[in-house]
């Protein structure tokens, strides 16, 4: 695996595009953290931080940080996407292959790299919301500090089973602008299902269904934390519930999902002459 993942990064490291890209795509998501010390004056009245809000506060500064950084993730996708592109346009997939990689290999060293970043964004999403969780909480007990850690799996889950799916629209269509495309075809193509469902049976199937499809499912395993926030600030205006938890079914869905979009890659390379 070590030997695999190190070949995709010397062809990353050495194209200055996906130089840039991976490093906008780690520092970008950073921006979410800087909001914190940000103090807006409001006419020189009063001056409001955003950090003493609340909103970084253990446990909730764990769904915050993941909710937002996970919007980051197109950076890298357009190096996911570029990976496959160059190796059509380079040939150097077939060199590879001449070299003795087999075409299993090929995929798994572009699903490991991929496994690799994703690890990788997430240890630092975790630690920056750390720090940035113990400078303004004032909550220090470990069993609140480390509760809901399980954003950070699902951020982690989130970006690979993304990244996969750019992964086959990379080896489907072997052009990078167009397998970005896709995504946005896969998008509108997932609320025309719902339409249809919500239609035929109503708008509680209709959500059940769009909760399996892929985009969805990968955005349902972070929900979005507006809610929670007014829920906690004002519980007395707030009559609703609201469910944010992270849940197992959800993860299964995306493991799913992520399982296959990696075999159909396989086998597009294995199928396809070149």
């Amino acid at each position: 695996m070590l030997r695999l993942v190190n070949l995709e990064l010397q062809k990353l490291l050495l194209n200055r595009a996906s130089r840039v890209l991976i490093f906008i795509s780690f520092v970008l998501p950073f921006t979410v953290l800087i909001l914190s010390s940000i103090k807006i004056n409001f006419f020189g009245f009063f001056t409001l931080e955003l950090g003493e809000l609340g909103i970084f506060n253990f446990p909730i500064i764990w769904h915050i940080t993941t909710f937002f950084a996970s919007y980051f993730k197109l950076f890298f996708a357009i190096v996911v996407v570029s990976m496959i592109g160059n190796e059509y346009s380079n040939k150097t997939i077939k060199q590879n292959l001449i070299d003795g990689l087999s075409k299993k290999e090929f995929i798994l060293s572009k699903f490991y790299t991929i496994v690799f970043f994703s690890f990788l964004a997430t240890v630092l999403i975790g630690l920056g919301s750390f720090f940035i969780g113990l400078y303004y909480s004032s909550y220090t007990e470990a069993s609140i500090i480390f509760r809901e850690t399980e954003f950070l799996l699902a951020y982690f889950l989130k970006l690979v089973g993304f990244f996969s799916l750019c992964l086959f629209f990379g080896m489907l269509v072997k052009r990078s602008a167009f397998a970005l495309a896709f995504l946005f075809i896969l998008y509108i193509f997932e609320w025309i299902i719902f339409w249809i469902v919500t239609e035929a049976s109503g708008m509680d199937i209709a959500w059940k269904v769009k909760n399996f499809l892929p985009l969805e499912s990968m955005y349902k395993l972070i929900d979005q934390p507006f809610q929670r926030v007014l829920m906690t600030k004002y519980p007395e205006k707030i009559d609703m519930a609201y469910d944010y938890a992270v849940h197992w079914y959800e993860i299964v869905i995306v493991l799913g999902w992520t399982a296959l979009f990696v075999f159909l890659s396989y086998r597009l390379l294995k199928n396809r002459d070149l």
